[in-house]
């Protein structure tokens, strides 16, 4: 019998599909800053702020936090539970490192809300 210990309440589709849609987020935000350094000849801090002042500008950004939180949560999880064997330490590397996580999208959704 197998017993999945590893794991709090995980499904293995539920990670893949999320895995996957947060890929395509932040595929997306990547490629559409690319296109805008591409197509912009010189970015001053006025158009800079003009793009991230636009709502639908700033609704994609924290998307993409989001959705690189996410990201980094079931891969630090999938890596932690193969290279990291005693549980008491791979809980609180689990702890820590997705409070960093969340620190990162509570810092940039400041910054992103304060343009």
């Amino acid at each position: 019998m197998v017993i999945n210990e590893a794991s709090l309440k995980r499904n293995g589709v539920q990670d893949f599909v999320t895995l996957r849609a947060t890929a395509i987020i932040i595929a997306a935000f990547s490629i559409f800053m690319a296109g805008f350094f591409i197509c912009t000849p010189v970015v001053t801090f006025e158009i800079w702020q003009g793009l991230f002042s636009n709502l639908a500008m700033k609704v994609f950004t924290f998307l993409t936090l989001v959705s690189i939180m996410l990201h980094v949560k079931i891969g630090l999880w999938q890596v932690l539970t193969d290279y990291v064997k005693a549980a008491s330490l791979r809980l609180v590397l689990q702890y820590v490192l997705n409070l960093i996580a969340i620190l990162y999208v509570v810092v940039g959704l400041f910054v992103l809300w304060g343009v």
